[in-house]
């Protein structure tokens, strides 16, 4: 039985990134912004990022109420990966019973001053998108009737 070749994805990515200055990028820094939205770009971390940049330092149940509606689970997962990637500190505190706190670094900070710009944009289009996804969602209901 002959083996088969494994299909290969392309090294290169459809998304070609320009800077703020019309240049273009390297594929390293390519890399870099993939990996960063790729590591941020979920429900669960933009929103303990954004409790955290509201907030300031915090406990593990105080983030998880802020968030709602996250499983402890999931809260300690997200926590997790902030912290490897440099974006929240975590201090255990050597106490009785043990108090761990959380918090924004510099560069988690620097993250959320970029997320904001989300926000602000959501903020100033929701009566826009609302309309348009109310029309959308009729357009629908009259192609079924």
């Amino acid at each position: 039985m002959a083996k088969t070749q494994p299909k290969t994805r392309p090294d290169r990515h459809a998304v070609t990134f320009v800077s703020p200055a019309g240049e273009p990028s390297t594929p390293g820094l390519d890399a870099v912004v993939l990996d960063v939205i790729g590591r941020i770009a979920d429900k669960w971390t933009l929103l303990v990022l954004e409790v955290l940049a509201q907030d300031g330092v915090l406990r593990f149940t105080r983030i998880g109420q802020r968030v709602g509606n996250i499983s402890q689970r999931m809260l300690t997962k997200t926590l997790r990966q902030l912290e490897e990637d440099g974006l929240v500190l975590r201090t255990a505190h050597p106490e009785v019973p043990p108090r761990v706190e959380y918090q924004l670094t510099a560069l988690g900070e620097s993250l959320c001053a970029a997320l904001c710009g989300m926000w602000t944009w959501a903020f100033e289009h929701q009566d826009e998108l609302l309309r348009l996804r109310a029309a959308a969602t009729a357009g629908q209901e009259e192609a079924k009737a």
